[in-house]
């Protein structure tokens, strides 16, 4: 791993940034580097803070989010020396497990709803300590390009955040719970066959999820005895993760035991959460146990966690094929556009907008499955309506979420959503464009491997250069049936399924 330097004024830290190779649409790396521009922009110095500087999710200094920041490791991993990603999750970590007692900021220009006023100075906040608990897929991940075993030892062995976090969660049998580090109470609550929750906590705010009848009459609808899908898959999910990286650590009665929890999860969400009909995940009724049917991106969470077969996995995928249901010219949509609740136009904030975080959650879901053509599809028309959006819509900048039909930023009760969010609206520019686009769908610095997928269809030279996993620095670049390659070590290449042994220096491969 290269020495670390997370200095706000290090005038070298774009020299850290991976170069992405594409000559079908070179333009695309203006929004690339604007993407890494702005995150940067979003590294925070706030002295007392558990990790600091720390990267902040674009939105308001005083509160933090933790899904928001679970996804944003997924851009930083791939520049981890010069950007705090895998750190900044202390920030959540020790506040909640260990009773770090967080600093005081002045706030400027606060939104109305945080009763502040400008220059008044305040505690930061945990803003929804039930947000989607994503610690364990984000710290798994990230490990993967830094090769860093002893961070996985320190959080897994020592300290225990992930199992810690696992367990507060699953004890939570009242709503309610708030502490002065926290600002939304508690809404998640566990029950025999999964968990009630609500939809600001979920991250789907406004979603029209547990509305009684074809559309919602209000702005959440929260039905008070729905069990919400993404919140027993993401229980599973952090199950699994925490047993990979057991596992990493080769310790393997941990792993064994966390597995064995997530096959309950598993069993459990095929069992009443499933619709044959349908071929897809729904919200259920905690009584009734009847399905509760508004499909969203919401219901990809089980698939993301491994949990439906291959043929449930295919039905699942012909939902995005398809352009009245998630599919479309821009995926992902935040509820089926042939849903009474889906906004065309503006997007309605989650009736319909489309937000990088679920897009490229269901877009990894499709590549556990090998389903690595769809993937790219979908994350090429993602980019591309971004790409469309910075050029067409003034201010050119990235948004938080984008409308579904139009280049232009989401709305919500009129008002346009955030701009310059990166935050986690980098996953487009970034995540998605190196690995769906490209196709580099990660590396592994513990087996020393880096795997690509190439897309279907490659126009010119496509590639990466200055890309770094573990102690590897390296190009690698595909024309014309040839790979070229520059690497200061050895790697093995996995390109198109196949191994390839890359040496020092520079070499020429030709795929078979």
């Amino acid at each position: 791993m290269k020495p670390k330097n997370f200095d706000l004024n290090n005038p070298d830290w774009k020299k850290e940034i991976p170069i992405p190779v594409f000559d079908e649409k070179p333009e695309y790396l203006e929004l690339y580097d604007l993407a890494w521009k702005l995150a940067h922009d979003h590294i925070y110095d706030i002295p007392g803070m558990p990790q600091n500087p720390y990267m902040d999710e674009a939105f308001l200094i005083t509160d933090m989010w933790i899904w928001d920041t679970c996804f944003m490791m997924f851009f930083c991993k791939y520049a981890p020396n010069v950007f705090p990603g895998i750190e900044t999750l202390n920030n959540f970590y020790k506040p909640l497990h260990d009773h770090y007692q967080l600093p005081k900021v002045t706030v400027h220009n606060p939104p109305d709803w945080t009763d502040y006023k400008d220059g008044d100075t305040v505690q930061v906040r945990i803003h929804i300590p039930d947000n989607p608990p994503l610690f364990s897929w984000a710290e798994y991940s990230y490990a993967l390009m830094t090769g860093d075993r002893e961070h996985l030892k320190e959080l897994l062995l020592e300290h225990k955040y992930l199992q810690r976090h696992f367990a507060f969660l699953e004890n939570m049998t009242e709503p309610g719970w708030v502490k002065d580090y926290t600002r939304a109470p508690m809404c998640l609550v566990k029950k025999e066959n999964g968990y009630l929750w609500e939809g600001g906590r979920s991250g789907m705010d406004n979603t029209p999820r547990g509305r009684v009848g074809a559309k919602a009459e209000k702005e959440r609808p929260n039905h008070p005895e729905m069990l919400w899908v993404d919140a027993i898959a993401q229980q599973g999910f952090s199950a699994l993760f925490i047993s990979k990286i057991a596992a990493l650590l080769g310790e393997n009665a941990i792993a064994a035991r966390w597995q064995m929890m997530y096959e309950a999860f598993k069993k459990k969400v095929n069992e009443l959460y499933w619709d044959e009909e349908d071929g897809i995940y729904y919200d259920i009724h905690e009584k009734t146990l009847e399905k509760m049917k508004c499909l969203t991106p919401a219901s990809f969470w089980p698939m993301l966690s491994m949990m439906p077969s291959k043929e449930q996995a295919e039905r699942m995928a012909s939902l995005l094929r398809d352009p009245e249901k998630l599919g479309g010219m821009v995926p992902w949509t935040t509820v089926a556009r042939d849903d009474a609740d889906f906004e065309p136009v503006t997007g309605c904030y989650w009736r319909g907008a489309v937000w990088l975080p679920t897009a490229y959650m269901g877009t990894k879901s499709l590549e556990n499955y090998g389903m690595f053509d769809l993937a790219n599809d979908c994350a090429r028309k993602v980019v591309d309506h971004m790409y469309n959006t910075y050029k067409q819509y003034e201010p050119h900048t990235i948004w938080e979420c984008y409308s579904p039909t139009l280049p232009t930023p989401a709305a919500h009760n009129g008002t346009r959503v955030r701009p310059d969010f990166c935050g986690w609206s980098a996953l487009g520019p970034i995540s998605l464009f190196i690995e769906n686009m490209i196709g580099i769908t990660g590396a592994n610095a513990f087996e020393n491997t880096l795997t690509w997928h190439l897309p279907p269809v490659v126009k010119g030279a496509i590639g990466i250069r200055n890309y770094s996993f573990g102690d590897v620095v390296t190009d690698v670049v595909y024309k014309d049936g040839v790979i070229n390659t520059v690497s200061n070590a050895p790697y093995t290449l996995i390109f198109n399924d196949k191994p390839y042994a890359v040496p020092a220096g520079e070499s020429t491969i030709t795929p078979v």
